[in-house]
């Protein structure tokens, strides 16, 4: 896709996001998101040389910088022998550092003896220090990168050209008599190939691996590497690439089936789609050892300015103990260090009757590991581990790429033909595989994913149905009985597209949960014209409410693709959820809904983009109350206990502006009557006006018993649904994504 210029003379848009500006000097990038080399790498200038930090550089909602610069800092001084520049404000240069430092030179501060099951003593312990000492040589931060900062919200480069930041934030570029016009934000747009999209939802194996892009950063023309290993029906994600969760969706593959993320290591190419998969639908586990995720941790609180104690409630993390066996979705994880520029790790799985390993970003070289053992960069029993890679497993997932940081295609090819036919080649571009090659380059897709042959284990069909059981949130806390009842009165049903499931005003005899596909809802009580059609997915249910409350069906039911839907008849489920707290609460949910709550929240920039499972386990929380005119629902400096969210009518958000006072006096009394004045007598000043479908609150700081740095007050009587604390903090803990949807900016 060739980049277009916009309405602004002079201003190039490109295609990922950000612009461009063609000086005398060659480009001027305002805002960098992930993957915008791969729009300027062809363009007749080539990947500029300076790049302007936006204003805003994270979107929190999304989890993408827009100021993605380590593979323009690599491309332009590894392969053209240039310093990049960076113009940003003196706190931007700090924040960079921070993340720059990590991608590119590593940890500081590595000691790995806590993460090798016997310690230094562990077959295979490397000196870290000295592989990363090795490859780094003798370059330093100022090698690549020189930062210029504004001064009074002004820059001068080479002398020649001026970059002005407005007061509204913008830029103006100036050179000679002409001014170019720049944006002061920079959004992204997501761009990704998805292949075929199925026309029925995927159906997860028991055994498969998918991949989600097959080569490296710097190749225009495909998808940056990273896979997904499906195991007993589950997915594991290995360094999804941006967008991932988005090519999920688009190829029918439903994001819930994802559970778990290995984090292999810090380098852009590998850790952007994870924190993205951090703020999407369910909480995940991410497996990284402590070194990887202290770094992870460093550049993503740096970048978001999020504390560390916060973002990490926002995801399970499974340390990796090397030597150490790991059981993910049923398969025997080992891992271990490979040999790269920054601490990164590779794994092998076991599973019935099949192996796997995957290599990871490692410069497996023979002659390379005979230097460097010569040298002393090497521990010997490091030198022999890496020596003896593990060629005999079933399935070999190897990536290569460009020296001196990765495997020469080469040497892969120099293997034994019978080795080299079970190798599937990652990190690599279509041009730099050999042809005719006994090994199979990666192919993208979910129209790809490979089916290795293995043997079902026994008991598998108990085990899918006890997996959606352990899926379902009503159904948390349930005991070993209850499963064993479940059971025993679940049965399965199948539908194909177009089939009607339920119909209105019929009697409800079955509760359904959906194992598999869509389905839709015609006919919504209190439901408006306009309002987005209703679609529940795997993992969810319906069918709850008129076997509960013994009312007819409220909706027609359609099978939007094939649907296996697991059912239970309606006394065997009333006899299943006797004596637990699901009958009042599924009795709430259908008051909540009988509001019209879907309406409030598909209309809602908070929440429009969450999922129906998101939504119906937040209707579960919510209280409906009615607040008057002028009453206020949290005060400025007082902690709440409540947060809200507008179905009916208009709340202004206040900011008190105290009057000052004269006060000359050192009497202590005159100054405790100040204060007490200036307590007594604010000046309210409106910041924001909120209407339906707005969070009211601040997350952060209900979560933390913290004053409230707004007033929030009625301008108009109010329908307001609520959650408590202590529903918001569990809710959240759940559901991270949502977390970032609620933190709120107010003016």
């Amino acid at each position: 896709m060739t980049p277009q210029p916009n309405s602004n003379d002079g201003c190039i848009t490109l295609p990922r996001g950000g612009y461009l500006v063609d000086t005398s000097v060659g480009y001027i990038q305002f805002g960098s998101p992930p993957e915008t080399i791969k729009d300027t790498m062809k363009m007749e200038k080539s990947t500029p040389l300076t790049f302007v930090v936006p204003n805003k550089f994270f979107h929190i909602d999304k989890g993408i910088s827009t100021a993605e610069l380590e593979f323009p800092l690599y491309f332009n001084f590894f392969l053209r022998q240039k310093r990049t520049k960076i113009v940003c404000t003196e706190k931007q240069v700090e924040q960079l550092k921070v993340v720059l430092e990590e991608s590119v030179f590593g940890p500081k501060n590595i000691n790995l003896e806590n993460e090798f099951i016997y310690g230094k003593d562990t077959y295979g312990f490397p000196d870290m220090r000295a592989e990363i000492d090795h490859f780094a040589g003798m370059k330093q931060m100022e090698d690549l990168v020189e930062f210029v900062t504004f001064q009074d919200n002004e820059v001068t480069i080479d002398e020649t050209i001026k970059i002005k930041k407005n007061p509204g934030g913008d830029f103006v570029v100036v050179e000679g008599d002409k001014e170019t016009a720049v944006p002061g934000e920079v959004g992204f747009n997501i761009k990704y190939d998805i292949g075929v999209r199925l026309k029925e939802p995927f159906q997860a194996p028991l055994l498969g691996i998918t991949c989600l892009g097959p080569s490296h950063g710097f190749d225009p023309n495909d998808n940056t590497s990273g896979f997904i290993v499906w195991l007993n029906h589950k997915g594991v994600m290995v360094d999804p690439p941006v967008n991932s969760t988005e090519w999920l969706r688009e190829s029918n593959v439903n994001p819930k089936l994802i559970n778990h993320v290995i984090l292999t290591h810090c380098h852009a190419d590998h850790d952007a789609g994870t924190f993205q998969k951090i703020l999407e639908e369910s909480k995940i586990t991410i497996h990284a050892t402590p070194t990887v995720f202290e770094s992870f941790l460093r550049k993503y609180c740096t970048l978001t300015e999020i504390p560390k104690e916060e973002i990490v409630k926002l995801f399970h993390f499974q340390p990796i103990i090397i030597g150490k066996p790991v059981y993910i979705n049923g398969a025997r994880f080992n891992f271990f260090y490979s040999l790269h520029s920054i601490p990164a790790v590779g794994f092998e799985f076991f599973i019935q009757d099949q192996s796997f390993i995957y290599s990871s970003d490692h410069k497996n070289d023979p002659e390379t590991f005979d230097d460097l053992y010569a040298k002393g960069v090497l521990t010997e029993s490091r030198y022999e581990f890496l020596k003896n890679f593990p060629w005999h497993r079933d399935i070999i997932y190897h990536e290569a790429g460009v020296p001196p940081l990765h495997t020469k295609i080469s040497y892969l090819s120099s293997l034994p033909e019978e080795v080299q036919k079970k190798i599937t080649v990652y990190h690599i571009s279509k041009g730099d595989m050999p042809e005719n090659s006994n090994m199979t380059l990666a192919k993208f897709g979910i129209e790809n994913t490979l089916y290795p042959k293995i043997t079902p284990p026994k008991h598998i069909g108990a085990y899918n149905l006890l997996d959606i059981l352990s899926q379902m949130d009503i159904f948390s806390g349930f005991t070993v009985d209850k499963a064993k009842e479940f059971l025993s009165i679940v049965n399965e049903e199948q539908y194909k597209r177009g089939d009607q499931i339920i119909k209105k005003g019929t009697p409800g005899d079955k509760f359904y949960i959906i194992a598999s596909g869509n389905v839709s809802f015609k006919g919504l009580a209190h439901q408006k014209s306009g309002t987005p059609t209703k679609r529940f997915g795997t993992y969810e249910y319906f069918g709850e409410a008129s076997v509960i409350m013994d009312i007819p069906r409220q909706s027609d039911v359609f099978a939007e693709t094939e649907v296996i839907a697991l059912t239970i008849e309606k006394n065997k489920f009333l006899q299943f959820i006797h004596g637990t707290d699901m009958v009042s609460d599924l009795r709430k949910l259908n008051v909540i809904r009988d509001t019209n709550s879907w309406q409030t929240f598909s209309n809602s920039k908070h929440f429009n983009s969450l999922t129906s499972y998101q939504l119906t386990q937040l209707e579960l929380l919510l209280e409906m109350e009615t607040i008057p005119t002028g009453e206020f629902l949290i005060r400025e400096n007082e902690t709440f206990e409540k947060v809200y969210i507008i179905r009916e009518g208009i709340v202004g958000v206040y900011k008190n502006h105290y009057k000052k006072l004269e006060l000359d006096s050192n009497d202590i009394e005159e100054i405790k009557n100040y204060f007490q004045y200036i307590q007594d007598n604010p000046t309210l000043s409106k910041v924001d006006e909120m209407g339906a479908g707005d969070f009211i609150g601040e997350v952060y700081k209900i979560s933390n018993g913290i004053p409230s740095g707004y007033s929030f007050k009625a301008h108009t009587d109010l329908q307001v649904y609520s959650i408590t604390k202590d529903k918001l903090i569990e809710y959240i803990k759940k559901n991270p994504g949502v977390y970032m949807r609620m933190k709120t900016i107010y003016a």
